[in-house]
């Protein structure tokens, strides 16, 4: 049995989610073999979470670059458009074709079947989060043969949506959490309580756009806060990002010059260290709107905070969940006094960010990775 492990991005902020799983599935010792295709985005991330695990080193296969016509199209359209992933794809479908099973992070490997024809071959879904967007929970999402789900919430949301099938999910917990902890280095010359601000990339959904430069002129002119700027790693990856539910587009313009000039600012848009929860282990409060990385953050339940500029009335909606764990702001001001003093956590608000990471986790004794590579092989044997 031959099992692959895909990872064709632009970012290296998926490989967490499924990685761990193949090196469990190599430190089993079962008679599978097991190759972990990347492209050049993700390949550095691979290999340098690959290196720092121990047992068996994994079989790593660099994929056949995608077309100059691709890659033209991704850059004619602000990296809009994934023509590359796409053809990365398609000039690789032997090493796929090959395969028994195929485990991914993401959906846009659903096209191996639909679109290039692979019908036989089996799709593994790792998933990559445990957040409440929308787009979690849509159509495609109930297109893989085997779903691995990381606790109770993601598998009664998909339910509900009648995108399980009866024979093809497992609640296996978080593989990332199976990440040795990241090193504390100290990151400020002062001690101060540490914010993270941490965007998502969505226009439809992100404060970025709206009030992202003012949030970060917020905390220059501070001497209370050191501010950690780590956003989504895909936020500044494309010139043009659009939402399609709801539709809305945004042109991505990064931190001012001198944002960067300040010494209790720390500003990341992609080093391992924004992949790897380092930040979200350092930080003291966390200062957000629709990341999945929040659940990362309440492990260790500490003050949230969520901005909605665009007023989105998200009571009561799943998709929201997460803004439960905190209090939410609809501008600059609202920020302004939310922080004049310190925020401690409330024993109501401790409470309930334990039990939306309870629902969200379904965290055991065994490592979760194992529980995924057991998953899959389970499955696997029933076909």
């Amino acid at each position: 049995m031959h099992i692959g492990f895909l990872f064709n991005h632009h970012g290296g902020h998926q490989v967490a989610h499924a990685l761990p799983v193949a090196l469990a599935l190599l430190r089993r010792g079962t008679n599978a073999r097991v190759s972990i295709f990347v492209s050049e985005g993700c390949e550095g991330e691979v290999r340098r979470m690959a290196g720092n695990k121990p047992g068996p080193a994994p079989e790593i296969v660099r994929l056949r670059p995608p077309s100059a016509l691709a890659c033209a199209a991704n850059r004619a359209s602000g990296r809009s458009i994934p023509a590359d992933i796409l053809s990365t794809l398609h000039r690789n479908l032997d090493r796929f074709r090959a395969l028994d099973a195929l485990v991914v992070p993401e959906k846009t490997s659903l096209l191996l079947k639909s679109l290039f024809g692979l019908k036989s071959l089996k799709l593994v879904h790792t998933r990559h989060g445990a957040g409440d967007r929308a787009i979690g929970f849509d159509k495609a999402s109930g297109k893989f043969d085997l779903v691995l789900l990381s606790g109770e919430k993601i598998r009664d949301r998909l339910a509900e949506a009648d995108l399980l099938k009866e024979d093809g999910h497992a609640v296996v917990g978080y593989p990332k959490f199976d990440l040795e902890p990241p090193a504390r280095p100290r990151l400020f010359p002062k001690d101060r309580p540490t914010v993270l601000y941490n965007p998502h990339p969505s226009p439809a959904l992100s404060s970025w756009y709206r009030m992202g430069p003012q949030i970060l002129d917020w905390f220059a002119k501070s001497d209370k806060y050191n501010l950690i700027f780590a956003p989504h790693v895909m936020l500044f990856k494309k010139r043009i990002t659009a939402s399609l539910s709801p539709f809305a587009l945004g042109w991505n313009a990064g931190p001012r010059a001198d944002h960067h000039e300040h010494d209790h600012l720390l500003i990341d848009t992609g080093s391992p260290a924004s992949l790897d929860m380092s930040y979200t282990d350092a930080a003291d409060i966390y200062l957000g709107d629709a990341s999945s990385q929040v659940y990362e953050f309440i492990r260790r339940p500490r003050p949230c905070f969520f901005l909605n500029p665009r007023r989105l009335p998200w009571q009561g909606d799943p998709d929201f969940a997460h803004w439960g764990a905190g209090h939410v702001l609809e501008n600059i001001d609202q920020l302004d006094a939310a922080l004049a003093e310190v925020p401690r956590l409330t024993p109501a608000l401790r409470a309930r960010q334990e039990s939306l990471f309870r629902y969200s986790f379904d965290l055991q004794e065994r490592p979760s990775s194992e529980r995924a590579a057991e998953a899959i092989l389970t499955y696997m044997a029933r076909q």
